[in-house]
C-alpha cells in the first residue's frame, strides 16, 4: 500500500490468505492485524526470541523491557509499537518475521524479505522528487491555474486547482474545484452530471445549477474573497504541495497519493 511516512491513517487489509497488505514507505511497514498479532500475550515468547536475531547483550534486555512494559491507560498497544520501532525498526521488523513464520502470512513463508532492513521513510516530499526524476512530473491537476472575475467592476484574478487526487466526481470536493472541473476538464464534467439522475447529486447543489454562469461567479468570487481574508493567517502561506498535505484527512481516504 502507497502510503506515506507522514500519513496518519491506516490502508486496506486484505481478507485473501495469499495477499499480506505491506506498507514500504512507512517506518511501520506492517499492517494492524499483524501488530495485534506480535503484541498478543500469546507471541510473546516468540516475538522475544526474534529479537535475538539482530540484537544482544544491554539491547536486547531493553526491546525485551518495552516488550514486556504492560498495556494500560498510558501505555496503548500502538504505542508500544512505535517504542519498538524507535528503538530499533530492524531489529522488531525481524522478530516479527520470525512470528509470522509459524503462521499463513504471505511473508512469514519467505526465507528472506528485504523489507526487514529497509529504515527509509518516504514522505510527500520524497514522492515528489521521484516523479520528477521518473519524467513522470506531478499531476497537472495539483497545479494551480489561474482564473478572472469581475468584482465591484474590477477584474480580480485567481487561482484554482484540485486539493486532492483521485475521482474527478469527488463527494469531497470544493465548489471551486467543480468550477475547474468545468473550465478545465468540461468532457468529465459532463459526465459526473450524467450520474446525477433519480434525485441524486454529488453534493447538496446539483451540477445543473452549479454549471450555470451566474453560480460559476458568485463562486468564483467567494473563493476570491475567502483567499484574500486569509491572506493574512499561516495557512495562506502554505505551498501548492503544502495545501494538497493539508487537504489529507478531509474526506475519502481512498484518493490520496
Amino acid at each position: 500500500m502507497g502510503i506515506r511516512g507522514d500519513e496518519h491513517r491506516e490502508g486496506y487489509i486484505s481478507k485473501r490468505q495469499n495477499i499480506q497488505t505491506i506498507f514500504p514507505f512507512r517506518k511501520n511497514i506492517w499492517s494492524e492485524d499483524v501488530i495485534k498479532l506480535v503484541l498478543s500475550s500469546t507471541s510473546r515468547d516468540s516475538l522475544a526470541t526474534g529479537f535475538e536475531i539482530k540484537l544482544a547483550g544491554d539491547s536486547l534486555a531493553k526491546a525485551i523491557e518495552i516488550l514486556d512494559k504492560p498495556l494500560g491507560l498510558t501505555f496503548s498497544m500502538k504505542q508500544k509499537a512505535n517504542a519498538l520501532l524507535d528503538f530499533n525498526t530492524v531489529a522488531f521488523n525481524h522478530a516479527i518475521h520470525h512470528v509470522l513464520k509459524s503462521t499463513e502470512y504471505p511473508v512469514g513463508q519467505l526465507e528472506e524479505f528485504p523489507l526487514l532492513d529497509n529504515e527509509d521513510i518516504l514522505v510527500i516530499d520524497d514522492i515528489y522528487q521521484t516523479l520528477e526524476d521518473s519524467g513522470v512530473g506531478i499531476p497537472a491537476y495539483y497545479l494551480p491555474v489561474e482564473y478572472t472575475v469581475e468584482i465591484d467592476g474590477k477584474e480580480e484574478k485567481g487561482t484554482y486547482s484540485r486539493s486532492r487526487s483521485g475521482c474527478f466526481f469527488c463527494f469531497f470536493q470544493q465548489k471551486i474545484e467543480w468550477v475547474w472541473l468545468l473550465e478545465q476538464h468540461p468532457e468529465l464534467f459532463k459526465a459526473a452530471k450524467e450520474y446525477e439522475k433519480d434525485g441524486y447529486t454529488w453534493s447538496e447543489e446539483p451540477l445543473t445549477d452549479l454549471e450555470k454562469p451566474e453560480r460559476v461567479i458568485a463562486i468564483k468570487t467567494e473563493h476570491w474573497k475567502r483567499t484574500q481574508r486569509n491572506k493574512s493567517k499561516a495557512a495562506a502561506n502554505l505551498s501548492w504541495k503544502d495545501q494538497v498535505l493539508a487537504a489529507e484527512g478531509q474526506g475519502c481516504t481512498s484518493c490520496f497519493i
